[in-house]
């Protein structure tokens, strides 16, 4: 239980993504969670309304079952294999954290304050949630695929432009934390 529940060293997983992309790439198909949105939505009938939801989303019923497996494996390992367990963190960050009123921090997997029952009668947290979701799904869509799609599926594709999109992710998450957050908080 020790092995499932400690993480993985670089040498284990890396080899497992690798071989995960090719047999994705044998196969002809592309990893990406963001997809999934258009394949929904085509599935409950957008595609009446707009060609880009026009396409056999049949083809795609292996991605769907990843994100079903992918929900499953959340809830178990966060139900029964995660309890207990909070991310180390630097001193100075769960400092700076705490001044921004994250009591959580270092304590709790996650922030009981985005994540927890409060978020939702918080009003403040309740738009942070609900803007910050449609700009990722809208980025996500607009910059052709998400950071696992770009990241993994493109760059091991070879694509320039999932290497733009994955230096981008990278910039952006920079600037949210270093210049955005604080003035949120």
């Amino acid at each position: 239980m020790e092995m499932i529940l400690s993480p993985w060293p670089w040498y284990v997983s890396g080899p497992l993504i690798a071989i995960t992309m090719f047999v994705l790439l044998y196969l002809g198909k592309n990893f990406g969670m963001s997809s999934n949105l258009r394949t929904m939505c085509t599935m409950c009938g957008a595609g009446k309304t707009s060609s880009f939801f026009k396409f056999d989303w049949r083809s795609q019923k292996w991605n769907l079952l990843m994100v079903v497996g992918a929900m499953i494996g959340g809830f178990i390992a966060s139900n029964y294999l995660g309890a207990g367990q909070s991310p180390d963190l630097n001193p100075k960050t769960i400092t700076q954290l705490e001044a921004m009123g994250i009591q959580s921090a270092g304590k709790d997997y996650v922030p009981i304050e985005f994540f927890g029952n409060e978020a939702f009668s918080d009003p403040k947290v309740l738009v942070l949630l609900i803007v910050g979701g449609l700009l990722v799904g809208f980025g996500a869509r607009y910059a052709g695929g998400c950071t696992s799609g770009h990241s993994i599926s493109g760059i091991s594709n070879l694509q320039l432009p999932s290497l733009i999109a994955t230096i981008g992710f990278f910039v952006g998450g920079i600037i949210m934390i270093h210049l955005i957050f604080p003035l949120l908080f």
